[in-house]
This record gives structure tokens, C-alpha cells and sequence, in this order.
């Protein structure tokens, strides 16, 4: 399906942030565009910004310009809806509210020609049930960018029960035009990224609740071995949590109390006592003037260990401690090679081997349980890395039962490696682990679904939320089979459904293949 053309108009509705944005992305595609809002005041500051957006970028080379001044002169605000007659595409970016949607667009039908597509910019709300009650609900489609417009790749294009199919191709090919990632989505609740975005924050205000960290000791983990670009603390201080908190009762209200979008009891604590982050000065980190910078726990120096051993199980963990290993070798390490010990589940997993310590990639169990499993007191756990090769920080637990010692080796191990060693408490899963497990789920799930194909939920994550990497790349990458076993001890661990394994992730381990060829 072909794009708009750039002689259609485009008309947007609504000149917020949003509204403002996409009028700015259409017109600099080519697009003559009307900017409508209920306070011709507002109409008129956007343009202006808009206007003044346009000669930055010019400035900065990004367009020349003659192509500024032309965009700017595509733009116009325009009185009333009645301007949008010859409107090829409306895109409504308009205050959250069914009611207040579907009464813009019943208004709308009665202008536009019937050939005119219409878009909603909702974040949350049903397509299907703003589509309802139209005289043509098979032309209307959600349309969601992503704040600030111009800088964010994502749109998810979203089909309602009723949308065509050629409609929503139509979009999709126009916001391709526009420079924009676009993603197809079936409307559910939370579309794509608003859902398959929970556990990034759900497991983070776990295992704060839980004491395994303090905020920006779990924050400094995800950031620098995760790499996520921010952490999950100072993203809720970022996004507000009052907002935050909404977006996850609202999925966990939609889904009819399904247990994997439960809210945080923490995070209703935060909002009732109005610590909402950066717009209120407080939120898990203080703000403002003299505000202290919040700092990571990081393990004291110890000494580097004399000896180290491998135990090889080749591809057991997708050959993450391959890559470790590497890492040991070129810090001045040998290991000798030994074979892989059982892990007490009826397997042989890799272990690193350090004065006692026996130190193992997380798969979901606790370093107490798995030292028991083992019958080894002294086990150590590391947390999963992005890339074991330059990652600057690592995660480590240790079980009850392990020796002082056998730990201190274990962190001067991976302090002679270039790692600053955060300690967290002995928690199932660890941080990025049970993070990425819960992402490769939730995104496994929406693809069973229907609500997107595997590619799509990849970029959209990253593209959206600008994660690293896609969760089902990521799973591609750690290997299904451990992500599996991840979320199989994790729900051992908790006795709760919220860990159930996605019927899609175990279809792909039973035929051993992965999500991305």
C-alpha cells in the first residue's frame, strides 16, 4: 500500500506537545497542514514554536533553509473543523477521554469526505471502542507517536475490530514517509510498548520492596550491565508516577486483574504521598537545588584470586559466560577446564571456580536454594549483562550459607575484570535477569496473541522506549531455554501466576528454535 501523497492534506487536532509535534513531522514531510484546537491562542504559540523548531535545524544542517521556510509555510491554523473538508488524513491528539474522542470524530464525519482517513494519537483508550457508533468505523485507526514527536522513531498503528485493513497499510506506509519506525498492533490493552513495558518497572519496585537494593544501587545495574539508557527509578521519577501508577491499573484493570500487571502497593504509597518525581521535587531521588546525587552501592576493593577454573557446558546459557570467560583470559586469568558440575535440576550449568566459590550466571533460583540444590555452600550468582565485554558493572549475590571469603574472591574476581561489583540481596533472578526474562515474556504473549509479530515488538521497544535491545532478540541471545528456566524458578520461588511462562516461548524451546532467524 502506498503512502499519502504530498499533496493531501493532513489536518491535526489539537496543539499539546503532541498535536504540535506531528504537525511538525507532516509538514516537514511535504504535507500541507491544518492545526486545529478549541484556543486559537494555543493554535498560534505552536505554530510559532514550530516555526522556530524549523530554523534551529536548519542551523544545526539537519535541512536547509529554503526547506525550513517552505515547511513553515505549509502550516496553518484554522478556525474550525469545518477547515478540515479536504483533509486526506485527520490525526486527533486530544485530551484521553472515550467520550469526549468519539464525539470529535462523530462531529468530523459530518466534514471530511468519505474517503478521509481518521486517527486517533490514544496511548490507552480502545480503538475499537472509538471507532463504535461511526457511520464508517472501518476508516479509523490509532496513530500513537511518542513523546517528543520529532525525536521518537516509534508509531504504532493500531487496527480496531473495525479498521481496514488498506487503511491502516495507508498509515502505515505514510508514517514510514515521514522517517518514523512504524509498528503494526492489534488494539488491545497498552497497544504494544504500555504493556509489554510492565515488568521493567514491576520487578524493579519488587526488588526494592523486597530490600535486594537501594533505587540507585538497581538503577546503576540496569543502566551499566543492563544497558538500558535510563533506570527504572529515575524513569518513573521522569514519567511522574501518578501517571505511571495509572498506566498499570489501567492494563491491570483491562486484562480483568490478570496477576502479571498487578500495581505496586510502593508505588501507590508514592502517589499518595504526592512523591511523584521530578515535577514535585521528590519521587525516589530528591530534586532541585543542593539535592544530593543519588550514588550506587559499590563493593569495597578486594584482592584479585590467584587461581580460576571453568566449568564448560557449552551453550547452557546461550554462551553469555563464554563470553565472561573471555573477559577473565584478558585480565590475566587462565582457567583451567573442568567439567560442568550438576546444578542440582538434573543438568550441568557453566560455573566459574575461585577459591571455593562456585560462581554461577543466575537461572531464576536464589544463591541459597541453588547452594542447597548443589550441595556447595559457597555459591556465588552474577547478574545477566547486555555484553559481557564492556559492560562496566556487574550484580552479585551470594548464598546464606557462603563464607565471607569464597565471596570477597568472587568480587575480586570480577573487580580484576574491570566490573564495579554491586552486592544485592540474595533475590530470585537478580535485577537484569528477572527483568529481561519478564520482557521476553510479556512480549512473547502479545505475540501469541495477535497483537504484533515478533519483529514488531522488537522494534518497538527499542525504538519506543529505546531499550538496547529487542526482549525477543534478547531471549535469541541469553537463549529461549534459559529465559524459560528463568521464569519457571521464578514462579517456583513465588508461588504466583504473575511468572507463568508464555505459551509462545515454550512452542519455541520444544522446537528449539529461536524468535529471529
Amino acid at each position: 500500500m502506498n503512502a499519502l501523497s504530498t499533496d493531501s492534506v493532513v489536518a491535526v487536532i489539537g496543539s499539546g506537545a503532541m498535536g504540535a509535534g506531528i504537525a511538525q513531522v507532516a509538514a516537514a514531510s511535504g504535507h500541507r497542514v491544518k492545526l486545529y484546537d478549541t484556543r486559537p491562542e494555543a493554535v498560534a504559540k505552536a505554530l510559532a514554536d514550530i516555526a522556530k523548531m524549523y530554523l534551529k535545524l536548519a542551523e544545526k544542517g539537519r535541512m536547509t533553509a529554503a526547506e525550513a521556510h517552505a515547511a513553515t509555510a505549509r502550516l496553518q491554523g484554522a478556525a474550525s473543523l469545518a477547515e478540515m473538508a479536504d483533509a486526506a488524513l485527520v490525526v486527533e491528539a486530544i485530551v484521553e477521554n472515550l467520550a469526549v474522542k468519539r464525539a470529535l470524530f462523530a462531529e468530523l464525519e459530518g466534514v471530511v469526505g468519505d474517503d478521509c482517513i481518521l486517527a486517533s494519537n490514544t496511548s490507552s483508550i480502545s480503538v475499537t471502542a472509538i471507532a463504535a457508533g461511526l457511520r464508517l468505523p472501518q476508516r479509523l485507526v490509532g496513530m500513537h507517536f511518542f513523546n517528543p514527536v520529532p525525536l521518537m522513531a516509534l508509531v504504532e498503528v493500531i487496527s480496531g475490530l473495525a479498521t481496514d485493513a488498506a487503511v491502516a497499510a495507508t498509515v502505515h506506509a505514510t508514517a514510514a514517509a515521514w522517517g518514523k519506525s512504524p509498528v503494526h498492533a492489534k488494539s488491545t490493552p497498552g497497544f504494544i510498548v504500555n504493556r509489554v513495558a510492565r515488568p521493567f518497572y514491576a520487578e524493579a519496585l519488587r526488588l526494592l520492596n523486597e530490600g535486594a537494593g537501594d533505587a540507585a544501587t538497581i538503577d546503576a545495574v540496569l543502566r551499566e550491565a543492563g544497558g538500558f539508557r535510563m533506570g527504572p527509578f529515575e524513569l518513573m521519577d521522569l514519567i511522574g508516577h501518578d501517571i505511571n501508577f495509572s498506566v498499570t491499573q489501567s492494563v491491570f484493570q483491562a486484562y480483568f486483574n490478570d496477576p502479571r500487571f498487578t500495581p505496586s502497593v510502593l508505588q501507590q504509597e508514592m502517589v499518595n504521598a504526592g512523591f511523584l518525581g521530578r515535577k514535585a521535587g521528590r519521587g525516589f531521588y530528591q530534586y532541585g537545588e543542593g539535592a544530593p546525587a543519588p550514588l550506587p552501592h559499590t563493593e569495597a576493593p578486594q584482592a584479585k584470586p590467584e587461581f580460576l577454573s571453568y566449568s564448560v557446558a557449552a551453550g547452557a546459557d546461550g554462551g553469555v559466560s563464554d563470553v565472561l570467560a573471555r573477559r577473565f583470559a584478558a585480565a590475566g586469568f587462565e582457567p583451567a577446564r573442568r567439567p560442568a558440575a550438576p546444578d542440582g535440576q538434573g543438568d550441568t550449568a557453566p560455573a566459574f571456580h575461585c577459591n571455593g566459590a562456585a560462581i554461577y550466571l543466575s537461572d531464576g533460583r536464589s544463591a541459597t536454594e541453588r547452594a542447597r540444590a548443589n550441595q556447595h555452600p559457597d555459591t556465588v550468582l552474577f547478574d545477566l549483562a547486555l555484553d559481557y565485554a564492556t559492560a562496566t558493572r556487574v550484580a552479585l549475590s551470594c548464598a546464606d550459607q557462603c563464607s565471607p571469603a569464597a565471596y570477597q574472591a568472587a568480587v575480586g574476581l570480577f573487580q580484576a575484570a574491570g566490573f564495579a561489583v554491586s552486592r544485592l540481596d540474595d533475590v530470585a533472578g537478580l535485577a537484569v535477569m528477572r527483568s529481561v526474562a519478564m520482557l521476553a515474556n510479556e512480549a512473547a504473549d502479545a505475540v501469541n496473541q495477535g497483537v504484533c509479530s515478533a519483529a514488531a515488538v522488537d522494534i518497538a521497544m527499542q525504538k519506543g522506549v529505546n531499550y538496547p535491545r529487542g526482549p525477543l532478540a534478547w531471549a535469541d541471545a541469553v537463549g529461549v531455554a534459559h529465559i524459560v528456566t528463568v521464569l519457571q524458578n521464578l514462579a517456583d520461588y513465588y508461588g504466583e501466576d504473575r511468572y507463568r511462562v508464555a505459551p509462545l516461548l515454550r512452542r519455541t524451546l520444544a522446537k528449539g528454535g529461536k524468535f529471529h532467524a
